[in-house]
């Protein structure tokens, strides 16, 4: 029977156990200082520090991604791709290029992935997989002289018809929030598409109940943390 090494902390190495049964798991990691990346607009740019966390060198690939809603190429990252040696960081500098200003915030990902370098052959015997780490974060475009708002969900417009849940987005901000929805009073419910909502979007899906007075929703800070959940009024 093979022998198993385990990695405390990357439950990837757990994940991989299971999906490939008995092999020898390496999980190598980039971990960013932040959970979001924001570009403000006066600035120009922004800095995120990537550590490699991994005990070996490791190369440190940098993706943008367009969300589906939005593929204008506002933002370039440098460098992307770099080596970074074991426990060292690199500082990664994302730089607006939008030709028109920004009249409201815009949306974008960027996946950190550390590619291990430099690894040993496995041993007689045993199966050797390489697991790279994978961190896909958010990343906001803040418009310049727009005021940092904390609860953006406050501003969502909601509307219930035809058992057909509505949300629309007037703010120039992004809301982020659980899909999952809980119409009161009584028990309904409604699931989100995304955990998003962009700016002057809306937003329709079905809701279990044709009648309710108020949506109850799990609203996420800036910076992906969950507050406590805010009831706001439907307009029927």
């Amino acid at each position: 029977m093979f022998n198993l090494v385990r990695y405390t902390g990357l439950y990837l190495a757990a994940l991989a156990l299971t999906l490939w049964g008995p092999t020898l798991v390496l999980a190598d990691g980039m971990v960013p200082d932040t959970s979001v990346v924001i570009v403000n607009e006066a600035d120009g740019e922004a800095s995120v520090s990537v550590t490699n966390t991994d005990s070996k060198l490791a190369l440190l690939h940098v993706t943008l991604e367009d969300i589906p809603e939005d593929s204008a190429p506002l933002l370039f990252v440098t460098p992307p791709l770099t080596r970074v040696e074991q426990g060292k960081s690199q500082l990664i500098r994302f730089i607006l290029q939008s030709p028109t200003p920004l009249t409201t915030q815009r949306l974008k990902r960027v996946i950190f992935e550390g590619m291990p370098q430099g690894r040993a052959n496995g041993q007689a015997g045993h199966a050797r997989v390489g697991v790279t780490v994978r961190q896909n974060l958010p990343v906001i475009l803040h418009p310049k002289g727009l005021a940092p708002n904390r609860t953006p969900w406050t501003g969502l417009v909601w509307s219930l018809k035809n058992q057909q849940l509505s949300v629309n987005n007037p703010t120039p901000y992004v809301v982020r929030l659980a899909q999952e929805l809980t119409l009161l009073p009584g028990k309904g419910s409604a699931l989100l598409p995304r955990t998003y909502v962009l700016p002057g979007e809306t937003l329709s899906v079905a809701a279990s109940q044709a009648q309710a007075s108020t949506v109850q929703m799990q609203p996420a800070t800036v910076y992906g943390f969950a507050v406590a959940p805010y009831e706001a009024p439907i307009t029927l």
